[in-house]
């Protein structure tokens, strides 16, 4: 134990003393809260601000009075549409969707036919598509209101139109309804373990071997073990500090919120951040290693680079896989490196309490990982003395 807190020691003070490549892994994630947060609030206030103008861009609206008094009265005010609408929809210079009203739309009414508008809008132009919800509902509106005085007029209760009465019951939670918004966070936390233990781990391998200090280290009569113990120590250090570091960016970063309604929803504090860094323990301690097993065979740094990049592209997909699943969580998902955090770290901003036997898979396969790559490394490290 002595012997691998020297290394640990050692290695801990080669990587602080390349101020450079700690500061390429501190800055961003000192920013990565701030400017992610920054991003999505803008976002949604934006959607809010445009929520609150109660604007309605439409095109042959004096087509059709009737609609259009009905729109105005629901405090809507309407903005002609430009005449190359269509183009500017497509090529998303245009934000907003286009109500389309035919000529005909008035002398249909009156004769009691049902005129055909349409709602335009781009679906690879997403803030216009999102727009179009607040006109289906208006155009409903319309609808109900027109059934209930034709049926008024001819003595028929208007009871009749809505036999049952429907009421809505949301059983999420506020930190529920926020991690909706906020799920893309715990992936960036995932990231930041891997890029912080990514650099240390190839430099105390295939960086040593290329400077040629790797073999001068391994004649020491320290047991390899120890070696590769206090190397690996250092790595998964660096790796849970700058995840630590990425967490709580995000604690200052909600004084950045410009949407009431997020920052209402949006709780993210000291508990938050505990149980974000004590999730990543297994998952740095199994990365930290498979890095290290990945690097020990290459010869030069750039070579150790390229076989990384496998890792990197798992670890970055991983989080993928639950929103690509519309069956929910599966059982499984606990027992994948980076899938179970994930996983758990969203359950964390839902507010939701964590059992031992969510969180017990994630330390098994990860501690588990560690120790096989481990003693890969080890016995790599042995036959590279016997050579």
């Amino acid at each position: 134990m002595k012997q691998a807190l020297i290394v640990f020691a050692k290695e801990l003070s080669d990587a602080l003393r390349d101020r450079r490549t700690l500061l390429r892994l501190l800055v961003p994630a000192l920013l990565m809260g701030p400017l992610l947060l920054t991003a999505l609030s803008g976002l949604i206030a934006s959607m809010e601000e445009r929520a609150d103008r109660r604007e309605l861009m439409a095109a042959g609206m004096e087509h059709a009075p009737t609609l259009a008094n009905f729109i105005e009265r629901q405090t809507y005010t309407v903005k002609p549409a430009p005449a190359d609408y269509e183009a500017r929809l497509r090529a998303t210079r245009l934000l907003e969707p286009v109500l389309v009203v035919p000529k005909d739309f008035e002398a249909k009414l009156l004769t009691g036919e049902a005129p055909t508008v349409e709602i335009v809008s781009d679906s690879a132009n997403q803030r216009a598509a999102a727009g179009t919800g607040s006109i289906v509902r208006l155009l409903n509106g319309f609808n109900r209101e027109r059934s209930t005085l034709n049926l008024a007029m001819r003595g028929v209760s208007t009871q009749l139109l809505e036999p049952v009465d429907i009421e809505e019951r949301d059983l999420a939670s506020v930190q529920a309804r926020a991690s909706r918004l906020s799920n893309i966070i715990p992936m960036f936390i995932i990231m930041a373990v891997l890029y912080g233990a990514l650099t240390a781990a190839l430099d105390s391998t295939a960086g040593e071997r290329e400077r040629g200090s790797l073999e001068p280290l391994l004649m020491n009569p320290a047991p390899h073990g120890a070696i590769v113990a206090g190397k690996w120590g250092a790595v998964a250090l660096l790796g849970m500090a700058v995840a630590l570091l990425s967490s709580l960016s995000f604690v200052p970063a909600q004084w950045l919120l410009r949407s009431d309604s997020l920052q209402a929803m949006f709780q993210f504090g000291p508990g938050e951040v505990l149980a974000f860094w004590l999730l990543q323990i297994p998952l740095a301690a199994g990365l930290s290693a498979l890095l290290m097993a990945l690097a020990i065979r290459s010869k030069t740094f750039k070579e150790a680079q390229a076989g990384s990049t496998l890792v990197v592209t798992a670890v970055s997909l991983m989080p993928m896989v639950s929103l690509l699943n519309p069956g929910g969580d599966a059982p499984w998902y606990l027992w994948v490196p980076g899938l179970a955090q994930n996983t758990l770290m969203l359950a964390v901003l839902k507010g939701e309490a964590l059992h031992w036997s969510q969180v017990l898979p994630g330390i098994v396969v990860g501690f588990a990982l560690a120790a096989v790559a481990l003693a890969y490394v080890a016995r790599s490290m042995r036959a590279a003395v016997a050579r």
